[in-house]
Protein backbone atom coordinates (compact mmCIF):
# COMPACT_ATOMS: atom_id res chain seq x y z
CA UNK A 1 0.00 0.00 0.00
CA UNK A 2 2.84 2.45 0.94
CA UNK A 3 4.33 1.99 -2.50
CA UNK A 4 1.29 2.44 -4.00
CA UNK A 5 1.32 5.75 -2.43
CA UNK A 6 4.23 6.65 -2.82
CA UNK A 7 4.07 5.53 -6.92
CA UNK A 8 1.07 7.68 -7.21
CA UNK A 9 2.81 10.43 -5.11
CA UNK A 10 5.42 10.35 -8.08
CA UNK A 11 3.62 10.68 -10.83
CA UNK A 12 1.46 13.76 -9.34
CA UNK A 13 5.11 15.25 -9.02
CA UNK A 14 5.92 14.42 -12.30
CA UNK A 15 2.62 15.30 -14.02
CA UNK A 16 2.61 18.54 -12.00
CA UNK A 17 6.27 19.48 -12.83
CA UNK A 18 5.37 18.49 -16.93
CA UNK A 19 2.89 21.27 -16.54
CA UNK A 20 5.09 23.76 -15.34
CA UNK A 21 7.76 23.43 -18.05
CA UNK A 22 4.65 23.47 -20.64
CA UNK A 23 3.52 27.02 -19.07
CA UNK A 24 7.47 27.79 -19.44
CA UNK A 25 7.85 26.58 -23.31
CA UNK A 26 3.98 28.43 -24.03
CA UNK A 27 5.79 31.77 -22.50
CA UNK A 28 8.47 31.65 -24.54
CA UNK A 29 6.79 30.73 -28.09
CA UNK A 30 4.20 33.41 -27.14
CA UNK A 31 7.55 35.86 -26.95
CA UNK A 32 9.28 34.08 -29.82
CA UNK A 33 7.07 32.12 -31.78
CA UNK A 34 7.85 29.65 -34.44
CA UNK A 35 11.84 30.71 -33.58
CA UNK A 36 11.01 29.11 -30.17
CA UNK A 37 13.93 26.71 -28.91
CA UNK A 38 14.77 24.34 -26.84
CA UNK A 39 17.66 26.57 -24.89
CA UNK A 40 15.39 29.55 -24.32
CA UNK A 41 12.49 27.62 -22.91
CA UNK A 42 14.82 25.33 -20.39
CA UNK A 43 15.78 28.79 -19.65
CA UNK A 44 12.76 29.97 -19.06
CA UNK A 45 11.68 27.27 -16.60
CA UNK A 46 14.99 27.71 -15.04
CA UNK A 47 16.81 24.16 -15.69
CA UNK A 48 19.35 22.76 -18.57
CA UNK A 49 18.36 21.39 -21.63
CA UNK A 50 19.22 17.79 -20.85
CA UNK A 51 16.43 18.10 -18.44
CA UNK A 52 13.89 19.42 -21.02
CA UNK A 53 14.97 16.24 -23.24
CA UNK A 54 14.42 14.11 -19.79
CA UNK A 55 11.11 15.19 -20.19
CA UNK A 56 9.68 15.47 -23.79
CA UNK A 57 12.67 13.59 -25.57
CA UNK A 58 13.43 16.29 -28.45
CA UNK A 59 11.46 19.50 -29.65
CA UNK A 60 9.21 16.73 -31.57
CA UNK A 61 7.89 15.72 -28.55
CA UNK A 62 7.74 19.29 -26.73
CA UNK A 63 5.65 20.45 -30.13
CA UNK A 64 3.18 17.39 -29.69
CA UNK A 65 2.94 18.48 -25.66
CA UNK A 66 2.14 22.08 -26.71
CA UNK A 67 -0.21 21.27 -29.74
CA UNK A 68 -2.55 18.72 -27.62
CA UNK A 69 -2.49 21.43 -25.01
CA UNK A 70 -4.08 23.73 -27.24
CA UNK A 71 -5.62 21.85 -29.65
CA UNK A 72 -7.70 20.20 -26.62
CA UNK A 73 -8.64 23.80 -24.94
CA UNK A 74 -9.86 24.62 -28.81
CA UNK A 75 -12.00 21.56 -29.69
CA UNK A 76 -13.59 22.47 -26.27
CA UNK A 77 -14.09 25.82 -27.40
CA UNK A 78 -15.35 25.10 -30.36
CA UNK A 79 -17.67 22.13 -29.08
CA UNK A 80 -19.39 24.79 -26.70
CA UNK A 81 -20.38 27.15 -30.05
CA UNK A 82 -21.66 24.52 -31.34
CA UNK A 83 -23.79 23.81 -28.43
CA UNK A 84 -25.05 27.16 -27.60
CA UNK A 85 -28.73 27.70 -27.23
CA UNK A 86 -29.32 29.95 -30.75
CA UNK A 87 -30.50 28.95 -34.27
CA UNK A 88 -28.38 27.16 -36.39
CA UNK A 89 -26.49 29.98 -38.83
CA UNK A 90 -25.91 31.96 -35.39
CA UNK A 91 -24.07 28.56 -34.19
CA UNK A 92 -22.56 28.40 -37.58
CA UNK A 93 -21.00 31.93 -37.25
CA UNK A 94 -20.12 31.71 -33.43
CA UNK A 95 -18.17 28.24 -34.37
CA UNK A 96 -16.12 30.15 -37.32
CA UNK A 97 -15.45 33.28 -35.49
CA UNK A 98 -14.25 30.83 -32.01
CA UNK A 99 -11.77 29.69 -34.22
CA UNK A 100 -10.49 32.82 -36.09
CA UNK A 101 -10.78 34.51 -32.37
CA UNK A 102 -8.29 31.42 -31.03
CA UNK A 103 -5.79 32.58 -33.79
CA UNK A 104 -5.96 35.92 -33.42
CA UNK A 105 -5.32 36.28 -29.87
CA UNK A 106 -2.11 33.51 -29.69
CA UNK A 107 -0.87 34.45 -33.22
CA UNK A 108 2.55 33.61 -31.94
CA UNK A 109 1.60 29.81 -30.65
CA UNK A 110 -0.83 29.55 -33.98
CA UNK A 111 2.59 29.98 -35.92
CA UNK A 112 4.72 27.86 -33.69
CA UNK A 113 1.79 25.38 -34.35
CA UNK A 114 1.58 25.63 -38.36
CA UNK A 115 4.70 27.09 -39.39
CA UNK A 116 8.48 26.36 -39.49
CA UNK A 117 10.73 29.17 -38.73
CA UNK A 118 12.11 31.10 -40.94
CA UNK A 119 15.36 33.39 -41.82
CA UNK A 120 17.24 31.41 -39.90
CA UNK A 121 20.56 32.99 -40.27
CA UNK A 122 22.97 30.07 -39.25
CA UNK A 123 24.00 28.47 -41.95
CA UNK A 124 25.07 25.38 -39.69
CA UNK A 125 21.56 24.41 -38.60
CA UNK A 126 21.14 22.51 -35.92
CA UNK A 127 18.67 19.72 -36.23
CA UNK A 128 16.41 21.81 -33.91
CA UNK A 129 16.58 24.51 -36.29
CA UNK A 130 15.70 22.40 -39.16
CA UNK A 131 12.52 21.20 -37.51
CA UNK A 132 9.81 20.13 -39.24
CA UNK A 133 6.85 21.75 -37.97
CA UNK A 134 4.78 21.02 -41.07
CA UNK A 135 5.24 17.66 -40.52
CA UNK A 136 4.07 17.78 -37.01
CA UNK A 137 1.29 20.10 -37.89
CA UNK A 138 -0.92 17.68 -40.54
CA UNK A 139 -2.02 15.20 -37.90
CA UNK A 140 -3.68 18.66 -36.24
CA UNK A 141 -5.30 19.39 -39.25
CA UNK A 142 -6.80 15.74 -39.62
CA UNK A 143 -8.04 15.38 -35.74
CA UNK A 144 -10.19 18.42 -35.89
CA UNK A 145 -11.36 16.92 -39.16
CA UNK A 146 -12.23 14.13 -37.64
CA UNK A 147 -13.54 15.81 -34.16
CA UNK A 148 -15.68 18.27 -36.58
CA UNK A 149 -17.04 15.60 -38.50
CA UNK A 150 -18.15 13.42 -35.68
CA UNK A 151 -20.24 16.45 -33.95
CA UNK A 152 -21.91 16.25 -37.86
CA UNK A 153 -22.55 13.23 -37.80
CA UNK A 154 -23.97 13.34 -34.23
CA UNK A 155 -26.16 16.48 -35.08
CA UNK A 156 -27.02 16.27 -38.94
CA UNK A 157 -29.39 14.22 -40.80
CA UNK A 158 -27.51 14.26 -44.25
CA UNK A 159 -29.42 10.78 -45.42
CA UNK A 160 -27.81 7.77 -47.25
CA UNK A 161 -23.83 7.87 -46.30
CA UNK A 162 -24.29 10.40 -43.93
CA UNK A 163 -21.18 9.36 -41.78
CA UNK A 164 -19.18 9.54 -44.83
CA UNK A 165 -20.56 12.88 -45.99
CA UNK A 166 -19.94 14.01 -42.33
CA UNK A 167 -16.60 13.23 -42.35
CA UNK A 168 -16.17 14.86 -45.88
CA UNK A 169 -17.68 18.48 -44.63
CA UNK A 170 -15.43 18.01 -41.26
CA UNK A 171 -12.17 17.68 -43.37
CA UNK A 172 -13.42 20.43 -45.95
CA UNK A 173 -14.78 23.11 -43.23
CA UNK A 174 -11.29 22.87 -41.44
CA UNK A 175 -8.82 22.62 -44.23
CA UNK A 176 -11.15 26.38 -45.33
CA UNK A 177 -10.84 27.67 -41.74
CA UNK A 178 -7.07 26.68 -41.75
CA UNK A 179 -6.42 28.25 -44.88
CA UNK A 180 -8.43 31.53 -45.13
CA UNK A 181 -7.52 32.27 -41.46
CA UNK A 182 -4.00 31.72 -42.56
CA UNK A 183 -4.24 33.77 -44.94
CA UNK A 184 -6.49 36.82 -42.98
CA UNK A 185 -3.81 36.59 -40.48
CA UNK A 186 -0.91 37.91 -42.14
CA UNK A 187 -2.04 40.87 -43.07
CA UNK A 188 -5.96 41.37 -41.89
CA UNK A 189 -7.34 42.05 -45.77
CA UNK A 190 -10.57 42.61 -43.73
CA UNK A 191 -12.60 42.29 -40.23
CA UNK A 192 -13.00 39.10 -38.59
CA UNK A 193 -16.77 39.84 -38.49
CA UNK A 194 -16.73 39.88 -42.04
CA UNK A 195 -14.46 36.91 -42.90
CA UNK A 196 -16.97 34.81 -40.91
CA UNK A 197 -19.64 36.03 -42.68
CA UNK A 198 -18.32 35.31 -45.68
CA UNK A 199 -17.39 31.90 -44.72
CA UNK A 200 -20.82 31.06 -43.49
CA UNK A 201 -22.18 32.14 -46.51
CA UNK A 202 -20.22 29.80 -47.68
CA UNK A 203 -21.21 26.81 -46.04
CA UNK A 204 -24.73 27.56 -45.74
CA UNK A 205 -26.38 26.15 -48.82
CA UNK A 206 -26.42 22.64 -47.53
CA UNK A 207 -26.41 22.92 -44.22
CA UNK A 208 -29.52 25.38 -44.14
CA UNK A 209 -31.26 22.30 -45.92
CA UNK A 210 -30.11 19.23 -43.98
CA UNK A 211 -32.40 18.72 -41.50
CA UNK A 212 -31.51 17.89 -37.11
CA UNK A 213 -31.01 14.70 -35.49
CA UNK A 214 -32.18 14.61 -31.98
CA UNK A 215 -29.61 15.62 -29.74
CA UNK A 216 -30.11 14.57 -25.92
CA UNK A 217 -29.25 17.56 -23.78
CA UNK A 218 -28.13 20.34 -26.49
CA UNK A 219 -29.33 21.87 -30.22
CA UNK A 220 -28.95 19.93 -33.83
CA UNK A 221 -25.87 21.43 -35.58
Amino acid sequence: METTRGAERQRTAAEARRRELLEAADRVVLRDGPQASMNAIAAEAGITKPILYRHFGDKGGLYRALAKRHTDALLSALRAALDAPAERRARVEATLDTYLAAIEARPQVYRFLMHPADGTADSAASPEQGFDVGRHSAPLLRLLGEELGQVIVERVDLGPDSEQMARIWGHGIVGMMHAAGDWWLADRPCSRERLVRSLADLLWGRLAEAGDRDVKGGPGF
